[in-house]
């Protein structure tokens, strides 16, 4: 799964990941832009003062302000947004382990998947290499090679026009992206616990509780007041290092009116690579949830991540044989 970890602050992450979950090699939300590089700076952002210190001291409560919090993510989704492009430059292993259960909470089916998230012109695609881990045979594996094909052959033949639209769609996600995380400053109370060791590295603990008459500007920050949760923001880099959120009552989305009910939780835990990007580690989702208020899903959903190798943003891609010919290069 290619994401952003900024948009599992989202109450979106549980609908993407129970939707993934459904069609896990369909493509995923994060945000992408072929013509970037890591060196170049996010276009039409702000000015950034590096060396600006963030102030968390809390009052005597032990609470922190709103400005505090503010800041706080506005650094941290600056930050999200630098290494996303980052992560980019990645290829990894995803093994994922999908659990259905009973009403009962007894397991009913477990199903183990294993995809090889690769890069192809500045996009991470996702091509299954196994299940319950045995390979593929040669028809499913011709299947996936032949869809990693259709996403090369359609960037290659990219009109100018095309292109241009996608990254203005592109630069939209980030901004809306921005703007949420703003609202999530807005959206809760939040309590600095202390610090604590993720990884081997300090992290300040972050608790947050929804904060009463808060009033969303955003459509998707309707759902902000029906979760908690709490964040661990590793103190030398900035970013989310761990997070666990958990939905407080019933919410329900889209047109297929899903509802996800109250207990649905989930954890992503990240990890410094080359001391230079932050990738997942760990994602572990429980769902329960009712579709088209008929079908009951009751899901559990836990994602590892391992085998992370630095592709050369340089090499031309030109078919599933040259990725395979790179891949074993590495």
């Amino acid at each position: 799964m290619k994401f952003s970890s900024l948009s599992f602050l989202l109450p979106v992450l549980v609908l993407t990941a129970w939707s993934q979950q459904e069609s896990p090699v369909s493509a995923s939300p994060p945000q992408t832009d072929p013509a970037a590089t890591v060196a170049q700076p996010e276009r039409n952002a702000p000015p950034r003062d590096e060396s600006r210190k963030l102030d968390l001291t809390p009052d005597s409560a032990g609470k922190l302000s709103q400005p505090q919090m503010q800041e706080l993510f506005r650094v941290v989704a600056d930050k999200d947004i630098e290494n996303d492009k980052r992560q980019r430059d990645y290829t990894y292993i995803e093994r994922e382990v999908e659990t259905k259960f009973d009403g009962k909470g007894q397991t009913k089916h477990t199903e183990v998947k294993t995809y090889e998230v690769l890069q192809i012109y500045g996009e991470q695609v996702e091509r299954l290499t196994e299940k319950d881990d045995k390979p593929l045979d040669a028809k499913e594996a011709a299947k996936e090679d032949q869809k990693i094909q259709k996403i090369i052959d359609k960037r290659k033949d990219e009109s100018e026009a095309d292109r241009k639209k996608r990254e203005e769609k592109q630069a939209k996600e980030r901004e809306d992206g921005r703007k949420f995380v703003r609202e999530i400053a807005d959206a809760y109370n939040f309590t600095l616990v202390g610090t604590e060791l993720v990884g081997g590295r300090e992290a300040w603990v972050i608790d947050g509780e929804p904060r009463p008459g808060f009033e969303p500007h955003m459509k998707e920050s309707k759902f902000l007041p029906k979760f908690h949760g709490r964040v661990w923001v590793d103190k030398d880099d900035l970013q989310l290092a761990k997070m666990e959120v958990e939905c407080l009552d019933t919410i329900s989305w889209g047109v297929l009116l899903a509802r996800f009910h109250k207990g649905s939780r989930f954890m992503l835990e990240q990890t410094r690579v080359n001391d230079e990007v932050w990738l997942p580690l760990h994602l572990t989702v429980k769902v329960d949830v009712r579709l088209a208020l008929v079908k009951n899903f009751n899901v559990g959903v836990e994602q590892t991540y391992r085998d992370y190798k630095k592709f050369r943003t340089s090499a031309k891609i030109v078919g599933v044989s040259e990725i395979k010919d790179q891949e074993k290069e590495k």
